[in-house]
């Protein structure tokens, strides 16, 4: 009798992230593509769906896809380290049977490791963000890289090693707010939701917990994020970020929200989709643990 008295919980291995993170970015692909086409034009023209729209008339269905690969290549770096991180030493530290950990705790954690995982996934990012920018330049100023290592290697040898870390401060602390948003604000959203005892451990408190998560995470670094992509798509009008943070603070304080909605709607499915698929992942291949 006592085998069937003994709860089985699963815990993630440390991939999963990374994994979860690739199934949602391919769903999430166009709309960051999207917003990416919207944080670099100089003047509003268009709105989210003109742009899209736009995308289309010009390139063709698959052009929303285009830099897809530099994309799973960001979150196979990027993301990977910082689940992985944040996973790991929270389900070592949780282990020791002292109940989960206190949120200021998560909250340094997930700093930590979105820290991480923004400085190592910062080559990955750049050559995304100018992938995806590359067709709305005139042909013969194109870098046309072939795919994410194509273009890797080709910043690596005609711009040298430091620019592929080009906005790596940046993309560093943006992973950090991400990060806590993200994953802090997760596991603590679903901790309250089932602390209510209104809903289970399924699938539509993963729902709800990954959606508050999401709203947070999108606040958080917009400002960062606005900050981000101009620095790297710039071509040397800044002098760096205190430059950068000047020049954008002129134009007043929204401007750091520039594209809050387009960024919202992409973030928080991406949000959604990879703790969906990271529960999943758990429930059926994580590693057994019977308590």
């Amino acid at each position: 009798i006592g085998q069937y008295l003994m709860t089985e919980t699963r815990m993630s291995r440390w991939y999963f992230g990374g994994i979860a993170s690739c199934g949602a970015a391919c769903c999430t692909h166009p709309l960051d593509l999207v917003k990416v086409h919207l944080q670099t034009q100089q003047e509003v023209k268009m709105r989210m769906v003109g742009m899209a729209m736009h995308v289309v008339k010009n390139d063709g269905v698959l052009a929303l896809y285009n830099g897809l690969s530099a994309s799973l290549c960001r979150q196979m770096s990027y993301s990977l380290t910082r689940f992985a991180i944040y996973e790991t030493v929270r389900d070592m530290m949780g282990s020791g049977g002292q109940g989960p950990m206190p949120f200021y705790q998560k909250v340094l954690l997930g700093a930590f490791g979105g820290f991480t995982g923004g400085f190592i996934g910062t080559p990955a990012d750049m050559v995304n963000v100018r992938m995806q920018n590359d067709m709305k330049l005139p042909a013969e100023q194109r870098r046309n890289y072939k795919h994410a290592l194509d273009g890797l290697f080709r910043v690596w040898r005609e711009e040298g090693t430091r620019r592929l870390f080009s906005g790596a401060t940046m993309a560093s602390s943006r992973g950090a707010l991400v990060t806590v948003g993200q994953l802090a604000c997760y596991d603590q959203a679903k901790q309250l939701v089932l602390g209510t005892g209104l809903m289970g451990d399924n699938i539509l408190t993963h729902f709800l917990s990954s959606f508050i998560a999401g709203g947070c995470a999108t606040f958080l670094c917009q400002p960062l994020d606005v900050m981000k992509t101009r620095l790297m798509n710039s071509k040397g009008e800044y002098r760096g970020v205190i430059h950068c943070l000047t020049e954008t603070a002129r134009l007043g304080p929204l401007a750091f929200y520039k594209g809050l909605v387009p960024a919202g709607i992409r973030l928080i499915p991406h949000t959604v989709l990879t703790f969906v698929f990271l529960e999943q992942l758990k429930k059926y291949f994580g590693i057994r643990v019977v308590s």
